[in-house]
């Protein structure tokens, strides 16, 4: 879909009260994103279909969504048909990577990961999902060999790693996770933080979320663990801090597969290939990284 094909549905969405002015919104490399001012109040308008490749089935983010809010954690969601999700607009900035690096707002974070993980579940409704990295890695390689990637040569020593980092993983609790977390989504409003966009919402490890968020914001690995510990609420042991690391490179695997299957299916105006080559290059720092305290 055009950006004015999405803005003239938008517009004509039957909730508006009168006529309305849909403004893009930036952010948004899977979908669509406008604002909508209509009688006093704005809202959020996101537009965007399933989309295989990724694993995104638009169903399962409504009852995220609708489980988040509940929860306290998201802006509320107003209207939902296909292909289209309504929220209520956050005055709110995103936050940057800098933000999620300080130390200052740590159990800020901390509290918001925890309410994700042990109050939104409470809230869901309907068959549970779940995101297991290790899954999509594989089902992304299947994807990538299908669409003839430019990375092909890659996928065997990538996929290699995967299933070393899963080893490494091992057992897991199981929580609901965002899997999402880059600094944008979470949003801060002065006195509290909303998290946003629940695209790829399912039941996971928290080690994936922490990972996710700690690599997103480029954490150092004394950062990174300082968050686990918060988290946690004790020192790691070394079994457990091997774990965290194996979790934090895997995400940093999936993002760059997801850009390379991005490269080839996604329509939208971003530069997936550079994406690409920082996110590899962070990736092969991180087993790096993961090789010398495996052997330390």
């Amino acid at each position: 879909m055009s950006v004015d094909q999405a803005l003239a549905r938008v517009a004509g969405l039957p909730i508006w009260r009168g006529p309305v002015e849909p403004s893009p919104l930036g952010g948004g490399i899977t979908n669509l994103n406008f604002v909508v001012a209509d009688q006093g109040r704005r809202f959020v308008v996101r537009v965007g279909d399933d989309i295989p490749q990724h694993g995104i089935v638009r169903a399962n983010e409504l009852a995220a969504s609708r489980a988040a809010a509940a929860a306290g954690l998201s802006p509320a969601v107003v209207h939902a048909e296909p292909g289209i999700l309504v929220l209520d607009f956050v005055e709110g900035r995103p936050m940057e990577a800098a933000d999620v690096r300080d130390p200052a707002n740590r159990d800020r974070l901390v509290a918001m990961l925890r309410r994700c993980h042990r109050e939104v579940p409470k809230h869901l409704r309907g068959p549970g999902f779940m995101f297991w990295v290790f899954h999509v890695l594989r089902d992304y390689r299947h994807v990538l060999r299908e669409g003839q990637s430019r990375h092909l040569e890659r996928l065997d020593g990538l996929l290699a790693a995967a299933e070393r980092l899963e080893r490494l993983v091992g057992p897991i609790e199981i929580v609901f996770g965002h899997n999402d977390l880059l600094p944008a989504n979470i949003l801060d409003d002065g006195s509290r933080l909303w998290l946003v966009d629940w695209e790829y919402a399912g039941f996971n490890s928290p080690l994936f979320d922490l990972g996710g968020l700690a690599s997103n914001a480029e954490m150092s690995a004394a950062e990174a663990e300082a968050l686990v510990e918060a988290y946690q609420g004790r020192p790691l042991s070394d079994a457990y801090r091997l774990q965290a690391a194996a979790m934090s490179a895997a995400s940093l695997l999936r993002e760059t597969m997801w850009s390379m299957v991005s490269e080839i299916h996604s329509s939208l105006d971003f530069d997936y290939a550079a994406y690409t080559a920082t996110n590899l290059a962070r990736f092969e720092a991180a087993i790096a990284a993961l090789d010398a305290m495996e052997h330390s």
